[in-house]
């Protein structure tokens, strides 16, 4: 399974990226849309071990970081619902499993019937 974490920033109408760590990854485009696809596409010249997943997210207007996890099973809880979530190995996939039982101990409030709100919406 890899990693591949990149810091992007933004100049002269262009988006840069460089690889955070140990490496020496980098990619340029004019879209952030095109960034990812070619970091992307970089990431997995150096590992193309199994599934891919990404994450952009941006920190400034003008700066943002982009990972990519390449292999690992948590691709799969997509697809198969809860019980995939709970057996996948990926860090997140735990609480995923847990959000469900969360829920069903949350009370939904009683519903407001229009006579309770001094108007009905059929009059």
């Amino acid at each position: 399974m890899g990693v591949f974490t990149f810091v992007c920033r933004h100049s002269n109408g262009q988006w840069n990226a460089k690889q955070l760590s140990d490496g020496d990854l980098e990619a340029s485009a004019s879209s952030t849309y095109d960034l990812q696809r070619k970091l992307v596409q970089t990431a997995l010249s150096a590992d193309s071990s199994g599934g891919v997943q990404s994450s952009f997210s941006f920190v400034t207007p003008s700066s943002a970081v982009f990972q990519v996890i390449i292999g690992g099973g948590g691709g799969g809880a997509f697809i198969g619902g809860g019980a995939a979530a709970a057996a996948a190995p990926a860090g997140g996939a735990a609480a995923a499993a847990d959000a469900p039982a969360a829920e069903e101990k949350k009370e939904e409030p009683a519903e407001e019937s229009d006579e309770d709100m001094g108007f009905s919406l059929f009059d």
